[in-house]
């Protein structure tokens, strides 16, 4: 496999064929990383430089070198690099002005970049026309968090796509397809033993954090304080869990009160979607047995688990893929599901 080095602005530096091992974590939610393991040579050395990018040939995706370690020894003789994908870009950007919203996820995302200081050869992508909603409102927020809130919220994936020859960054939106066995669409994709894609598995299961029911004080005091309840009102005995969400920073100024309570409840959705019962495997697979990486299945796409030893059958959503290359060869570590819940808090 060849890596590709370019500058930050997409020029074209040279290419690491010498590596030793590289893993490229891809996650559907989040920005993801890499790693790479080199010799140290002049070459090496001139390359993977902090703030150049390197991508794999071939590859949509690529990551801004951010963490530099150099090892020389008897046993040692290695550069090793580390980074982050592009979309870590947004965490340098700030929500400066009060941003109230109320529409398709995959708009607010997009106003949500076009209102921020510009970041050099951003460019947005194509409107797919996604239909989640969400109500929300953000002033002075860190703008790569709201992405990633607004991306589980609505389970749209995004990410930046740079065309080196175009001398751009794109940013886009996808989704991924569902491939259970509970579905007719689309060919199906299971992990289990019969297939021989499951090695090596470990497998999450928490439900320490659940609630069902979420209780939200927004403005007033005493007995003027708005509350308004979320979730299943009829659940009750062991099976109700109460949360108390406190929403007096949710402001109603140039709003009507029915968009209020919305976001209000927009707020205790939330609440009840970070505190869920948490259920996932992660396991060593080859790309090309039974079914193929990339082509039979794909990030963010939503598969069948199966594990007869172990009594489980579930289905998730692949949220993290590692392409581990060493040794001349590769194997693929995909998640399906998240080993604990990722909280959503609207109020950072």
């Amino acid at each position: 496999m060849e890596i590709r080095v370019y500058s930050q602005y997409l020029k074209f530096l040279g290419t690491i064929e010498d590596h030793t091992s590289v893993i490229w974590t891809r996650r559907y939610y989040e920005p993801g990383e890499f790693e790479l393991h080199a010799p140290i040579t002049e070459k090496n050395l001139r390359l993977l430089q902090p703030g150049n990018l390197i991508t794999k040939k071939g590859s949509d995706e690529a990551g801004l070198i951010d963490d530099v370690h150099t090892e020389e020894s008897n046993i040692k003789n290695e550069v090793i690099r580390r980074g982050l994908f592009l979309t870590n870009y947004f965490s340098s950007r700030l929500i400066k002005s009060t941003f109230n919203f109320n529409g398709p996820v995959e708009v607010a995302m997009r106003q949500l970049i076009q209102s921020v200081e510009p970041i050099p050869l951003l460019e947005l992508g194509e409107l797919n026309g996604f239909t989640e909603t969400v109500e929300f409102q953000a002033t002075m927020k860190d703008l790569l968090v709201y992405l990633k809130k607004l991306s589980r919220a609505s389970t749209i994936g995004f990410h930046i796509r740079p065309d080196f020859k175009k001398k751009k960054l794109i940013f886009e939106t996808y989704k991924g397809k569902d491939k259970t066995l509970s579905q007719g669409v689309n060919s199906r994709v299971i992990f289990s033993e019969k297939y021989e894609n499951l090695n090596n598995a470990i497998y999450t299961y928490n439900s320490r954090n659940e609630k069902t029911i979420a209780i939200v004080g927004g403005k007033g005091e005493g007995a003027e304080r708005i509350y308004i309840t979320v979730g299943d009102t009829n659940i009750t005995g062991y099976d109700r869990k109460e949360i108390f969400v406190d929403a007096k920073e949710i402001s109603d100024e140039n709003i009507s009160h029915a968009e209020y309570l919305n976001l209000l409840r927009q707020k205790g959705l939330e609440a009840l979607n970070q505190h869920i019962i948490s259920e996932a495997v992660e396991s060593e697979t080859e790309p090309n047995i039974n079914f193929v990486y990339k082509e039979n299945y794909d990030l963010g796409d939503i598969v069948t688990v199966k594990k007869r030893a172990w009594d489980i059958a579930f289905n998730q959503r692949l949220t993290e893929i590692k392409e581990v290359y060493e040794y001349g060869g590769m194997k693929v570590v995909p998640t399906m599901g998240d080993a604990l819940p990722e909280k959503i808090d609207w109020s950072e």
